[in-house]
């Protein structure tokens, strides 16, 4: 189908951006890479009258790495974080995510603060910035604020950003330690049926110091799962912790029936995943 009529308007700064959405009102969305929003266009499930593009924005395409800090703009796409060597070393389950999502064609348009900031629970990039206790900052017309990822998911496609509000960056802490994302999907470029990122650091007794486990597309938002992650601190990794961690997180997953299976399948899906990145994870760690 062909989307409704619109007008396209392209600023070159955040705060023109931010000016835009506060005189459009209600009638405009943001876009960044598209490939929500144009799909959902086509099919008249959503008809913006102004649809304000945000690539001309220079200032929200970056990676660094400061102070032990992570900063990515927005705008940053899912191949640039591949290709980024400094990202690699300072936080390697973020390529290793960004590489399981759809395909090379999408990954070299697809944005990193698209894919997290409109709440879409089949997303990868969510899950995996729960699990890395990322925060998002937001600009809207009173200013900047930050909102933690594992605060920032109300429901599917309903989040924490207001609606004059543009997602600019996502920030966390350099990596340590084991990590992993493991998905389970029907074919390439498919959304997850189920997937766990997992992050693990070993003590110097040889026991787990901090473990971070959050899931994709298990719920109407991803999920953080502290019990888990708290319960892998304090009895260590081996298979008896696995396999308490692994129940703790089925205990909270709601999968629904779709084209993608019956519900439990689902489970037994997450199940294998999760258990998968656990040990992946600390073989690593």
């Amino acid at each position: 189908m062909i989307p409704g009529r619109f007008e396209y308007h392209q600023p070159e700064s955040l705060d023109a951006a931010v000016g835009l959405l506060g005189k459009l009102g209600e009638d405009a969305r943001v876009i960044a890479g598209g490939h929500s929003l144009i799909p959902m266009m086509k099919l008249r499930l959503a008809m913006p009258e102004h649809l304000v593009d945000l690539k001309a924005i220079t200032d929200l395409k970056h990676i660094t790495v400061d102070g032990g800090v992570i900063s990515i703009g927005a705008m940053t796409t899912q191949a640039e974080l591949i290709g980024s060597a400094e990202l690699a070393l300072a936080a390697p389950i973020v390529k290793e995510t960004a590489l399981q999502i759809a395909d090379p064609q999408i990954r070299y348009q697809g944005t990193i603060g698209g894919n997290v900031a409109n709440g879409d629970p089949g997303n990868d990039m969510p899950a995996l910035m729960q699990c890395l206790d990322a925060s998002f900052v937001l600009q809207g017309p009173d200013g900047q604020r930050e909102v933690s990822a594992r605060e920032f998911y109300e429901a599917a496609y309903f989040t924490a950003r207001e609606d004059l509000e543009i997602l600019s960056a996502v920030k966390f802490a350099v990596c340590s330690g084991g990590y992993a994302y493991e998905k389970q999907k029907r074919k390439i470029g498919d959304y997850a049926t189920a997937a766990a990122a997992v992050l693990l650091t070993k003590g110097g007794d040889g026991g787990c110091s901090h473990a971070a486990i959050a899931l994709t597309n298990l719920a109407d938002t991803p999920l953080y799962c502290e019990e888990a992650s708290n319960s892998l601190m304090q009895s260590g990794v081996d298979a008896a912790s696995i396999d308490g961690a692994v129940a703790s997180c089925m205990s909270i997953i709601e999968p629904v029936e779709d084209n993608r299976g019956p519900a439990e399948f689902k489970k037994h899906a997450a199940s294998m995943v999760l258990r998968r990145a656990i040990e992946l994870a600390w073989s690593r760690a």
